[in-house]
């Protein structure tokens, strides 16, 4: 009897280095799959698309809405999660029209739309069928708002990204803690594989239910810089399921393996003006830049710290001369409505988008390094001098790439007046408009031999 319990236990453990044996080698495999990460001819076609597309809807949008101070409520208040499961029974956006949530987007100018599908909190914004902690299960709306969205994105032809918190202050098998979250009251253990395993099935699950997803945008990593987010893992399963599909991280770190853009939050690529990007430098990937309208990227009932409409179009071109897209946030209303101050300012930025949009759309960033006076962005053998901040009559550039042929304001078609100097090139500016924001040189080159 003892000899066969031994010889059991023996096998058990063979049994059990023989499971860990395969596990590691398919870890490493994944793992080496992703160091050797080669994009496919979709994936390099969507960077492109996203490149040329320059501006973009953020939208932070969740449950937390209606407590009106913002997305992070469940960690500043803080609320246990006893308490905040009661929060859900309270959100009846019966105003939500996805519709016009899309119309707008387009009319200010947005080619796509990235939204919260899961944010910090753990609540699914779909209809998950891995746990009931979701918008379809807890809420008296009772209906799939990433569904609703995604398929009124289909109908009028903008890209939707899906963003998707790492981190989670719901479930217990996010163990161990992170740097937030310690006072939802979950217990102090929990299973981490298990957590990854579920992260990975709601991606799979947002990925196989809503169409084609032009991208996932992760945050929340740098809770647990140093855990093993099994990212060759994930990355590898969002490009099988949709290679086309870009996958991005807010870890405010240089890109991992697998990625396929690279974003800044509230930050211009390489300023560093803000403490969340110190380690990045900026990568040959596609570029964004996420910024709010107000502080506030849920919805917050008493900020009203708004930028104004000539702010959030610097920000927009600046971004373009830096070769980065722009992510505009709203944070939409517990009603399902975005609130009157975003809509008015979408509305101004589309017009101007509808008049100088051709000088960003497209483009790359230009040949002049970004200054005081603006930046440049280029088409083909069209460079945009963008004059955001200079009074002076005169501006002295450095020499274009080739000859200029013409210079002419993009506003009218009016004649700029220039000369190519040794070394550089000077343009006599004329007066701007009252109220110009942006005032748009259109120089020709001569064509590349």
């Amino acid at each position: 009897m003892k000899s066969q319990l031994l010889r059991l236990r023996s096998l058990s453990f063979a049994a059990a280095i023989l499971c860990s044996t395969i596990a590691e080698a398919q870890a490493t495999k994944a793992q080496t799959s992703q160091q050797r990460y080669t994009p496919t001819p979709e994936n390099l076609k969507a960077r492109a698309w996203f490149q040329d597309a320059k501006f973009g809807m953020f939208i932070h949008w969740g449950v937390y809405s209606v407590l009106g101070d913002g997305e992070w409520i469940m960690e500043t208040r803080p609320i246990n999660r006893t308490d905040y499961a009661k929060v859900p029974t309270f959100f009846n956006p019966v105003k939500f029209d996805p519709a016009a949530w899309v119309a707008l987007a387009k009319a200010a100018g947005m080619n796509y739309i990235t939204i919260t599908s899961k944010h910090h909190d753990g609540f699914a914004m779909f209809d998950s069928r891995l746990t009931d902690w979701n918008v379809v299960a807890r809420t008296p709306y009772g209906k799939d708002v990433i569904g609703m969205l995604a398929a009124e994105c289909h109908k009028q032809g903008i890209k939707l990204f899906l963003y998707h918190s790492q981190l989670d202050w719901h479930s217990p098998d996010y163990f161990p803690r992170g740097r937030t979250g310690h006072s939802t009251g979950r217990p102090d253990s929990g299973n981490w594989d298990a957590y990854l395993n579920f992260m990975d099935g709601q991606l799979r699950e947002l990925l196989t239910s809503y169409g084609e997803i032009g991208g996932i945008w992760f945050d929340g990593m740098w809770d647990k810089p140093d855990a093993d987010w099994q990212l060759a893992r994930t990355y590898a399963l969002i490009h099988q399921l949709q290679p086309q599909a870009m996958v991005g991280s807010n870890h405010h770190k240089n890109p991992f393996p697998g990625e396929d853009f690279q974003m800044f939050e509230k930050d211009l690529p390489g300023q560093h003006t803000t403490g969340f990007n110190a380690e990045q430098s900026v990568s040959a990937l596609p570029l964004e830049t996420a910024e709010t309208m107000n502080n506030s990227w849920g919805f917050n009932l008493t900020d009203e710290h708004f930028k104004s409409t000539a702010e959030l179009i610097r920000y927009l071109v600046r971004a373009a001369g830096l070769n980065a897209n722009f992510l505009l946030n709203v944070g939409p209303m517990p009603s399902g409505e975005i609130q009157p101050e975003f809509v008015q300012r979408l509305t101004e930025v589309g017009r101007w988008t509808k008049q100088y949009g051709d000088s960003i759309y497209g483009t790359r960033g230009g040949p002049v390094a970004a200054g005081p006076w603006g930046v440049t962005t280029q088409r083909g053998s069209t460079v945009y001098l963008h004059v955001l901040d200079w009074n002076v009559p005169v501006l002295a550039l450095p020499a274009m790439p080739r000859p200029v042929h013409s210079a002419r304001l993009l506003r009218d078609g009016g004649i700029v007046e220039f000369s190519a100097v040794k070394g550089g090139l000077v343009l006599k500016l004329p007066e701007p408009q009252p109220q110009e924001v942006d005032r748009v040189i259109v120089l020709e080159l001569e064509a590349a031999k």
